[in-house]
C-alpha cells in the first residue's frame, strides 16, 4: 500500500438516534463528535437515522406499496 493516500481506518461508535442503540465498529468516516465507550476510552461518535434496529424492513414493519395504483391516480388526477 502506498503511504498517505488511504482514509484512517479506525474504531467508531455509531448510534441510531431513532432506537438509541449504540454499537462499536470500524470506517473511516470523519467526524468532529466524541463519545466515551463502556471501556472508558473515547471513540468519535457518528449519529444515524436508520439502523438494523429502527428499519421497518428489518423490524418486520415495513408496507408494500401500490406503485400502480398510485400511477393511475397520479394519471387521472393530471393526466389527459
Amino acid at each position: 500500500m502506498k503511504p498517505e493516500i488511504h482514509p484512517e481506518y479506525r474504531e467508531v461508535i455509531f448510534q441510531d438516534t431513532s432506537s438509541d442503540l449504540i454499537f462499536k465498529t470500524r470506517s473511516t468516516v470523519k467526524t468532529k463528535e466524541t463519545i466515551q465507550w463502556e471501556d472508558g476510552n473515547e471513540y468519535p461518535l457518528v449519529k444515524v437515522e436508520v439502523s438494523s434496529k429502527s428499519h421497518p424492513f428489518y423490524t418486520g414493519k415495513h408496507k408494500i406499496v401500490d406503485a400502480g395504483g398510485r400511477v393511475d391516480k397520479f394519471k387521472r388526477r393530471y393526466g389527459k
